[in-house]
């Protein structure tokens, strides 16, 4: 399968949220109220959404923020500045935390289960400046200072830009607010990226520690049937027979009709069971809840470029984490110099910089054996500087939506995060 061949891996993410939605029921409903934060550009409540929909029922305030990056793209940023119970408001007294979603999902996806089981909530109950990003493209992100989300050149980017521009603009927006140093919580792609950034130095002077859930850096051992038969099996001709042709080949909208057609395309191809597409595609998942799994699928999947999927899909197929592949020899040496993209040396992370790290043992995206790989890179990292955690019954979705996160993952996550204080 060539570069610009429609990548397995986006099919995988694809067919996790959409098939699942064929048993879809009506899911909860939260009602909240806004609370706008001072100083700098404010979302309207009309489309605060997060804010709008998801805490201050449950006892919660929360900000919302405009963070715009170096490329003109807009953000969405939403601030939880204390617990229920209150206290101090949110300044510099508490230490700031950012919480970073994965691929085809936004700031909601963290949101999803009852208040005393999300991440986000369980921070800010336990004194901490919780911070929600939105990356690029998802629907509250879908702005930027010159260009038209109906404009090809508003998706024309992978996550290179997610590494390069949307986490450094947020932290140094959250930065700029506090006064202090940031501790990070990502999930699959939201682990990549500051992975990447942090090889490179972006994010060093910012950021006082990472927890990396569900880490995705290598993905040549990835288990996934679906991933494995669209691996082998996708040509342009499929692409084509499948609707894709017509569809604009820059943003890729999880719910337009021409990725459902490629779906049924990939569900027509003998031997993939497109019944139980959460388990084809993340493992087995050991504690998920039916209503929990409805109310993701109320709110997600979210648009992302077609140009971060074919990125994934390289990782996959070449083994190694670089930049992006533009396929062409000559495209590469006009963006970076050389024929072949660079690498992204993990090697570079500061050996005293702490990080947290959680896998499951039954996770088909971060395979134990990739994340063997993973750990390899940084393998010279100071002891007692590096923790990892294996959970052996979770897969990529548990660590974001079982029932029992709470006290199997979250609780080190809080662990390791009140030892940087």
């Amino acid at each position: 399968m060539s570069a610009s061949s429609f990548p397995s891996l986006a099919l995988g993410c694809f067919l996790l949220v959409l098939v699942v939605g064929l048993r879809v029921a009506d899911g909860l409903s939260r009602g909240s109220m806004l609370d706008v934060g001072s100083g700098g550009p404010v979302a309207p409540p009309a489309t605060a959404g997060i804010c709008a929909s998801s805490f201050v029922t449950y006892g919660y305030k929360c900000q919302e923020f405009d963070v715009v990056t170096q490329d003109g793209y807009i953000l969405s940023v939403q601030r939880i500045p204390e617990g229920r119970t209150g206290g101090g408001g949110g300044g510099t007294n508490k230490q700031p935390v950012l919480i970073q979603h994965g691929v085809l999902a936004d700031g909601m996806t963290w949101l999803l289960n009852p208040p005393e089981q999300d991440l986000p909530l369980i921070l800010a109950d336990n004194g901490f400046d919780v911070w929600i990003a939105n990356s690029r493209g998802t629907r509250f992100s879908r702005r930027h200072t010159s260009l038209d989300p109906a404009n090809a050149d508003f998706w024309n980017w992978s996550w290179d830009e997610l590494a390069q521009f949307d986490v450094p603009a947020v932290l140094d927006f959250i930065h700029g607010k506090t006064g202090q140093k940031i501790d990070y919580v990502g999930h699959s792609l939201g682990t990549l990226v500051a992975l990447a950034a942090l090889s490179e130095g972006k994010l060093v002077d910012k950021l006082q520690s990472a927890a990396l859930l569900s880490p995705i850096a290598y993905l040549s051992h990835m288990t996934t049937p679906l991933g494995v038969v669209a691996a082998k099996s996708f040509s342009g001709e499929m692409v084509k027979s499948a609707g894709l042709a017509k569809f604009d080949p820059k943003e890729f909208d999880p719910k337009g009709e021409s990725v459902a057609n490629f779906l049924q395309a990939l569900c027509d191809i003998p031997g993939v069971n497109c019944y139980d597409s959460v388990a084809a595609f993340t493992g087995i998942n050991c504690c998920l809840n039916d209503s929990t799994v409805d109310l993701f699928l109320k709110t997600e999947p979210q648009p992302t470029s077609t140009k971060t999927l074919v990125h994934l899909s390289q990782m996959a197929r070449y083994g190694v984490l670089a930049k992006y592949n533009y396929g062409i020899p000559g495209f590469n040496v006009m963006h970076y110099g050389d024929v072949r993209p660079p690498v992204y040396n993990l090697s570079n992370i500061p050996r005293d910089f702490p990080i947290f790290l959680s896998h499951g043992g039954r996770d088909a995206l971060s395979d134990p054996k990739d994340v063997r790989h993973l750990l390899d890179s940084l393998k010279l990292h100071d002891v007692g500087k590096l923790t990892v955690q294996f959970v052996e019954n979770y897969a990529h979705a548990d660590f974001i939506m079982a029932v029992n996160a709470k006290d199997i993952v979250y609780s080190q996550v809080l662990s390791f995060l009140k030892n940087q204080r």
